[in-house]
């Protein structure tokens, strides 16, 4: 799928698309199991300018955060369908735990994550604020999480 892209592509892409004037806007997350809190989420990201990317986790970097039995969802097969949603312009994935060397090279102008972060906890904020970008927070869905839907599976059938 040609909205899934290696970070050097993608930052060709979106080059050509800052020169247009346009505003690049980027989240990212694990993404493991989608739910309708990650697609409001997404929706609402989008919604704060003209193209939104999102950095992926990759299989690796979610293993270190989440634990050895995660991801449920492989990487290609989670970028796929992110990259389906129509309001994702691109996706790209990354192996570190944290997104900041993809910030920094990447260079968007808003940065975005979820209601259960706080402006002064999020990676990358002070970069893409020193380039004269911002920080915004959406609103976090309460109930809905990969943990909650992993445990309903779990109450539901073990």
């Amino acid at each position: 799928m040609g909205r899934i892209l290696p970070e050097e592509s993608l930052k060709e892409a979106l080059d050509g698309l800052k020169g247009q004037g346009k505003k690049i806007v980027f989240t990212n997350g694990c993404f493991d199991l989608i739910h309708a809190g990650h697609v409001r989420y997404l929706k609402d990201a989008r919604g704060l300018g003209d193209c939104l990317v999102v950095g992926l986790n990759s299989d690796s970097s979610v293993r270190k955060i989440k634990g050895e039995k995660r991801p449920l969802i492989p990487e290609g097969e989670r970028a796929y369908v992110l990259a389906a949603f129509g309001c994702v312009d691109f996706v790209t994935i990354f192996s570190e735990e944290t997104p900041l060397e993809l910030i920094r090279f990447l260079k968007p102008q808003v940065l975005v994550k979820g209601g259960d972060w706080f402006p002064d906890q999020v990676v990358g904020r002070e970069e893409v604020e020193s380039w004269g970008g911002r920080v915004v927070i959406v609103p976090y869905v309460a109930g809905l999480s990969t943990t909650n839907i992993i445990e309903r599976i779990k109450e539901a059938y073990l």
